[in-house]
């Protein structure tokens, strides 16, 4: 243990544990950034023992994270980070890596359509991450025949060929990856299930991820505000089905945040994350775009299968209905998270256009011939 404090400094986990966070969620005390720091950079290293590991890992879900802890675990991973950015600036979208059970993943169709409506897309994941360890967005793009187990750079060149691009974590971000069989132990959710979803590999200047409640919204906007890693300039995140980025059928709250909106655009500064920024929310009602869309709609019972399937068919023009219309909502989001679209609307009708075109279709071509 001396030689781990000389390394790392004064605050083992153990530490940490009972003079700090340990006491529980009413009493527990918030982590400075410097000992938050030290926390995770010890777990990246593979230092405190299991027990000490997941006592820690609980305290922090119990005691519920702030924005100055999870920028200061954000920094730690994003060091060893291996980043490669492509010529283009995609909107970078961060679902949740544990993956979808129940309904179909949208996000590799709306992607393509948004591509090819001139809005280029990064998605990353792992693969079958704990704790759900369900299907994510690899593992649809493996049934299309597209390849996933690239390097960053190819990543990146993947981006700038075809406009839209999958970058894998273990390839990118390989300290997280090694703590796959720890997490697995847990058999419950941390704060490493947020931070990785945050990497933005590409090194984009807009997110577009997801939430359950509005309050967790606003957490990652200021997260990433106290990261001293990341610059962006636009967050979008949305009530996901399953917890993922895509739009649920019916009501969807959608949080919307811009560094430069300033309160004069009707933004709330003083909950913006940053002086100047905005901070906004609206609401999307399918019905309001004509779509007849109920959860049970995109309900399927193989995940990755049937969401090729459905990837396929609607690019191609051959499905209508209501995975049709939920693939284009999902892009126009896309559309306008990168501003070339100024309404939700505007960016329906431009995914329209390319899958009716075949341009949409055009995309998911050259991805499988990368």
């Amino acid at each position: 243990m001396a030689q781990a404090t000389q390394e790392f400094g004064e605050w083992p986990l153990k530490r940490l544990m009972t003079e700090v966070c340990g006491s529980g969620h009413k009493s527990a005390d918030d982590l400075t950034r410097a000992q938050a720091t030290e926390a995770f950079e010890r777990i990246l290293a593979g230092e405190p023992d299991p027990t000490t590991l997941g006592a820690f890992w609980l305290a922090n879900r119990w005691k519920r994270n702030t924005p100055e802890e999870l920028g200061a675990y954000v920094d730690v991973m994003c060091e060893r980070v291996e980043y490669a950015e492509p010529d283009v600036d995609p909107v970078d979208c961060g679902a949740n890596y544990d993956g979808k059970g129940r309904t179909a993943i949208l996000g590799v169709a709306a992607g393509a359509v948004a591509a090819a409506a001139g809005t280029p897309v990064v998605v990353h994941s792992g693969d079958r991450v704990p704790t759900q360890k369900q299907d994510a967005y690899k593992h649809v793009l493996d049934e299309l025949g597209v390849h996933t187990e690239l390097t960053p750079a190819d990543s990146a060149d993947m981006v700038d060929e075809t406009g839209f691009g999958f970058y894998y974590q273990p390839a990118f971000n390989p300290a997280i990856d090694d703590l796959f069989d720890r997490r697995d132990m847990m058999g419950v959710r941390s704060f490493v299930n947020t931070v990785e979803t945050l990497a933005n590999p590409a090194g984009a200047s807009v997110h577009l991820g997801s939430f359950y409640h509005l309050a967790f919204a606003k957490k990652v906007v200021d997260t990433f505000v106290e990261s001293e890693f990341h610059d962006l300039d636009r967050v979008l995140m949305f009530q996901g089905m399953e917890g993922y980025d895509d739009v649920r059928p019916g009501y969807t709250k959608v949080a919307e945040w811009d560094a430069a909106g300033g309160e004069a655009n009707g933004g709330d500064g003083e909950e913006a994350g940053s002086e100047g920024a905005s901070f906004d929310d609206f609401e999307i009602e399918t019905a309001e775009y004509g779509m007849d869309l109920e959860a049970d709609d995109l309900a399927v019972d193989d995940v990755a299968v049937e969401s090729a399937e459905i990837t396929e068919e609607v690019l191609a023009g051959e499905r209508d209905g209501a995975f049709a219309d939920a693939v284009a909502v999902n892009a126009a989001l896309r559309i306008y998270a990168g501003e070339d679209a100024d309404s939700i609307e505007e960016g329906l009708d431009a995914a329209r256009e390319v899958i009716d075109d075949g341009s949409a279709y055009d995309v998911l071509e050259a991805m499988r011939e990368f």
